[in-house]
């Protein structure tokens, strides 16, 4: 279990537009699991978030700017064009491993990469962009903690049974997260309660990547909603 009294992490959202990718930023912002939170931002905001810090693509790459513990990737569905969306960036799937390898040189030990809620409302170029995600080359990158919160594939075929599968696996088991079939969607708030936890308590579960199987993310989803807050989950009583 992490210690309730080890320093707080400084946290980066990727991909804070739309309903999903706004919902785990406002659930950063406000469950004070933080010590600073940024957003990657393709244009000025607006309007002042209190207690966001805007990072830009330009100084992310060029190594300015706050660097972060832990980032957090969402790939939401099309976002609506009303400007504040607009200001998020959001890297495409072709662009992620090289997002991943500038995170990890700046100092992010751990990576959360959040796939839809809803896959089948994503756009085609996008959802086939997220089916042939090259996870094996995200592994061998270095982070300390890369988990990947799977939703189910558009078309529901199966993948191989391939080591990230059979890793994933035996590492439910041990947590004891292994839960029958769901598919229902998820609360984008509820998803993002769940994603600002897991992110926090990292530090005490043991190094390596885990695939989150989208049934035992919708259990695990369910679990959080029936308990308040601060109450010890699956992440905060992980070994």
């Amino acid at each position: 279990m992490a210690d309730a009294l080890a320093p707080r992490r400084a946290v980066l959202v990727v991909g804070a537009g739309g309903a999903l990718g706004s919902a785990v930023l406002a659930e950063a912002l406000v469950a004070g699991r933080f010590s600073r939170v940024a957003a990657l931002v393709a244009a000025p905001l607006a309007s002042t978030v209190l207690g966001l810090v805007p990072l830009g693509q330009a100084d992310l790459h060029a190594g300015r700017g706050p660097a972060a513990d832990v980032a957090i990737v969402v790939f939401d569905r099309e976002r609506r064009s009303n400007g504040r969306d607009d200001a998020f960036a959001m890297p495409g799937p072709g662009q992620l491993l090289a997002l991943a390898r500038t995170l990890h040189a700046r100092g992010t030990r751990d990576l959360v990469l959040l796939m839809p809620h809803a896959p089948a409302l994503l756009p085609q170029a996008l959802a086939q962009g997220l089916a042939t995600l090259d996870e094996a080359a995200l592994a061998g990158l270095g982070f300390e903690h890369l988990v990947i919160l799977r939703a189910a594939r558009p078309d529901g075929g199966a993948r191989p049974d391939g080591w990230l599968e059979r890793l994933a696996r035996a590492w439910l088991q041990q947590l004891h997260w292994m839960v029958p079939t769901r598919q229902q969607p998820l609360r984008p708030a509820a998803l993002a309660r769940c994603v600002a936890e897991l992110a926090s308590a990292l530090p005490g579960t043991p190094p390596g990547t885990r695939v989150v199987a989208p049934e035992t993310l919708w259990e695990w989803v369910q679990a959080l909603e029936d308990r308040p807050r601060g109450a010890a989950g699956p992440a905060a009583g992980a070994p």
